[in-house]
């Protein structure tokens, strides 16, 4: 017994005749006949009545049929649902990113939102550490890093590039400069972020190698709280470019470039190689590629 014996059997049942049924079908009379002559065999049941006037279900052929209609009601609900995927008027893509890297993708979010509003959106945040293996459990479908992931099996495509900038309140002295030199910092009072990360660790080093003392006095859990925090002249901090081109745009901040510290950033979007992407996580990478063919 399979589906499309139980659609021929529904619409006999529906029709009450062979001949209207097949009609229906866009099949001959004699194969819809043939095909319920074989389910009756499968099941050793008489499934209909036939008389001269049509034919009428028996009470196992109306037990049949209630099962019958159901099932062609989910495939053809099943259909519906695989359609509106195709479409994005239904879905759902899980990208996972760290604090940073979120705030990084926050445009192209909006914007991906705006013209898909049907597909439910998740942002998973984990480590950046994480991402790869988040991928490859298929905890998640995109990633979206600041490196090139070591592990085999990952594809990376590079959707920006930032740099490290030295983040001021706008009245700061140093806000109105073009660019800074590390020298010049060491009696800044820096803001930093808790979290072990490539770029800190870069900054770091490149304030040894000028001789120049970072003067941590504040470690915040999160990017937005050190902005704030710089905004209210707390401080200053080394921040991505892109965390605060909102804020400097705005002009609640100053990025500064600081000369010794070329620290350029590729910001890749992530995604399992072998695995096909479904039409909501293609329609991001298509958005965030947009103008660029910049892959590696």
């Amino acid at each position: 017994m399979d589906l499309a014996q139980l659609e021929v059997f529904a619409a006999v049942v529906e029709e009450t005749h062979f001949s209207r049924a097949a009609t229906r079908l866009a099949r001959t009379q004699a194969a819809v006949s043939q095909a319920i002559k074989k389910l009756e065999s499968e099941l050793g049941v008489a499934l209909l009545d036939r008389n001269s006037k049509g034919v009428v279900a028996t009470e196992a052929g109306r037990l049949l049929y209630d099962y019958a209609r159901r099932l062609r009601d989910l495939r053809d609900e099943a259909t519906r649902a695989l359609r509106q995927l195709d479409e994005l008027t239904a879905g759902r893509l899980v990208i996972g990113a760290n604090e940073q890297t979120v705030t990084y993708i926050l445009p192209w979010l909006e914007r991906f939102i705006q013209t898909h509003p049907a597909v439910h959106v998740e942002v998973k945040r984990c480590r950046a550490s994480d991402v790869a293996s988040e991928l490859l459990r298929h905890g998640v479908e995109l990633g979206v890093i600041s490196f090139a992931p070591p592990e085999a099996g990952l594809r990376s495509l590079t959707v920006a590039t930032d740099a490290v900038a030295l983040v001021t309140a706008p009245n700061h002295p140093l806000a109105g400069r073009h660019a800074v030199s590390i020298r010049e910092l060491g009696q800044e009072v820096f803001i930093a972020h808790n979290v072990v990360s490539r770029y800190r660790l870069q900054v770091v080093e490149a304030f040894a190698r000028h001789r120049t003392p970072l003067r941590i006095a504040v470690e915040l859990p999160s990017i937005e709280a050190i902005k704030r925090m710089v905004e209210a002249g707390i401080g200053v901090s080394a921040l991505p470019r892109l965390c605060v081109a909102a804020e400097v745009a705005r002009g609640q901040l100053a990025a500064i470039p600081v000369r010794e510290m070329r620290l350029e950033r590729k910001l890749r979007v992530v995604h399992r190689q072998q695995s096909p992407l479904s039409r909501a996580a293609q329609a991001f990478v298509a958005l965030t590629q947009a103008g660029r063919d910049n892959r590696d």
